[in-house]
């Protein structure tokens, strides 16, 4: 448990590929000690080749620092995810799915002596049918006691409008509200009127010069000529991006919420020249 200070939670954006990955092993570990890190949260439905998570990459992106992971639209199009929901409870699916799918979207887990409830949903908007994800994350919240202070909602949707919409909804009754799935960061992230962070898509962690993570010319072809193209993960331009949440233990109030984008190259760790790197100072 922190002995001062707020909780510190670091939100990772969409994990892509191999360059993902190697972003994350690299990086995470020195912001855990620099930034004095309680917790990290991460969407690596991405993680293998692009869809997906592996038993043995999840173990890696464990190994690395992150406590939970979510998967999102993709969870069901690759065996290997079964697995990993069959053995890791820190992986978690959207919760709105059918109950007896495989898997939970809520979970109470104890990261740093401080129990951290967390639910993951998926939007409906352009996504396909499932439960309504503002019940859904009604429900769940209503099975957390009341000595869970720190609360997580994450939305993996593709209508920024939905996103919004459930950071309302939820104010003052969580400490963060977060999106996942476009892999484009926002520039909205904010404290709403009654103490939840909100920010509309925490961005992709991998590579930009591309198409979301793709390389650019099979998507193009398949824009352009409406023929099947095989999608290849882009390597050029690695970039983590997520947020730093700070929260209020005593009443669980988001303190502070900010983008992190930071650069990664062959030369391992270095600023984004659009956004610095924090310092621990910068939080005191």
């Amino acid at each position: 448990m922190p002995a001062d200070g707020p909780y510190r939670v670091l939100l990772v954006g969409d994990v892509v590929g191999r360059p993902g990955r190697e972003a994350v092993k690299e990086i995470v570990p020195e912001l855990r000690q620099r930034w004095r890190l309680d917790a990290v949260i991460a969407n690596a439905e991405n993680s293998a080749s692009g869809s997906g998570l592996t038993p043995r990459l999840c173990r890696e992106l464990q190994r690395a620092g992150v406590d939970l992971m979510t998967l999102g639209d993709h969870t069901w199009k690759r065996r290997d995810n079964l697995d990993v929901l069959k053995k890791e409870p820190t992986v978690l699916r959207p919760h709105n799915y059918p109950d007896d799918a495989l898997g939970t979207g809520v979970i109470v887990h104890e990261i740093e002596g401080v129990p951290i409830g967390f639910v993951t949903v998926l939007g409906r908007v352009f996504m396909g049918g499932v439960d309504c994800p503002f019940r859904t994350v009604d429900r769940a919240l209503g099975s957390f006691s009341d000595d869970v202070k720190v609360r997580v909602v994450e939305v993996h949707a593709e209508a920024t409008s939905e996103k919004i919409a459930m950071g309302w909804h939820v104010d003052g009754k969580v400490s963060c509200v977060f999106g996942t799935h476009t892999h484009v960061p926002t520039a909205d992230d904010r404290i709403l009127p009654h103490g939840t962070a909100y920010l509309s898509d925490l961005g992709m962690t991998g590579a930009y010069d591309g198409v979301i993570g793709r390389d650019s010319e099979p998507v193009l072809h398949k824009f352009i000529s409406s023929m099947h193209a095989s999608f290849t993960v882009a390597q050029k331009n690695v970039h983590l991006c997520g947020a730093l949440l700070e929260v209020d233990l005593a009443t669980g109030n988001a303190t502070s919420v900010r983008r992190v984008d930071i650069a990664y190259g062959t030369d391992g760790m270095r600023h984004s020249p659009s956004t610095p790197l924090y310092s621990v100072e910068d939080f005191e």
